[in-house]
């Protein structure tokens, strides 16, 4: 590291858990972050200041003046463009020490799997279900962590799921794919603070697996009442009968 680049990452430097080796890994990472939205901004803030490597924004979605009330990276002159773009022309001019690659494209079961075969870990800031469990068995099949946040009205949630432990529970262990349905903030609306919150908090697990310290969120669900600023974290574990890693008959 140069001393420009010193200086940057020196209040990171100073914390005896990253140091410079932390930082190092931090800076050779590689991550996919699906979802340049409400969660993807403030996670992808945080990731690109932090000085991760690459950072792969994948969205294929454009601006819109409805979103600029939470979706931080984006600016009213940015209405009608690309969010990928949009997102990293922000993350440049905030560290463009941070190399931001762009998908404008849907993720999906048949290309997810591609692009996670070059990544150390995925973000899962989406807001539809499919796309979720698609990303759940892709990264399942990866054998790379997710993490994963959701955020609607005043209820927020954040869960990790560490597949590089053979028996980490995945995402529809904790919520089954035939259960429930989209809740379109379109209608229910979000409360925007609560979006920076959890995709923060999205950041934070990130950096703190790839750089192997503090306690991991492997195995919990921490959930977040905005009104009352309650935040709760309950265990679960492998759910035997899940399709995708359980003895389901779809597991795979």
């Amino acid at each position: 590291m140069d001393d420009q680049t010193l200086l940057r990452y020196s209040r990171h430097l100073l914390l005896p858990e990253i140091g410079i080796e932390g930082q190092q890994r931090i800076g050779q990472a590689r991550v996919l972050l699906v979802g340049a939205g409400g969660l993807g901004c403030p996670a992808a803030i945080y990731l690109a200041a932090a000085g991760i490597g690459t950072l792969v924004l994948m969205d294929d979605d454009v601006v819109e003046l409805s979103n600029l009330q939470r979706q931080i990276l984006h600016a009213t002159r940015c209405i009608g463009q690309a969010k990928v773009d949009s997102a990293a022309a922000a993350l440049h001019a905030l560290n463009p020490l941070a190399r931001v690659q762009t998908r404008a494209q849907r993720a999906t079961a048949q290309n997810l799997p591609h692009l996670l075969q070059n990544v150390d870990l995925a973000l899962d800031c989406t807001d539809n279900r499919a796309t979720r469990y698609a990303l759940n068995r892709a990264a399942r099949m990866a054998r790379i962590p997710l993490v994963s946040g959701g955020a609607s009205s005043f209820s927020g949630q954040l869960a990790v799921f560490d597949f590089r432990e053979p028996n980490s529970p995945c995402y529809a262990c904790l919520f089954p794919e035939d259960i429930g349905a989209d809740e379109a903030c379109a209608t229910t609306g979000v409360f925007a603070p609560l979006a920076g919150v959890v995709g923060a908090l999205q950041a934070g697990e990130a950096l703190k697996l790839l750089c192997g310290m503090g306690e991991g969120m492997g195995g919990q669900l921490l959930t977040i009442d905005a009104r009352t600023m309650h935040f709760q974290r309950m265990a679960f574990g492998r759910d035997p009968s899940c399709r995708v890693c359980g003895a389901g008959p779809a597991a795979a």
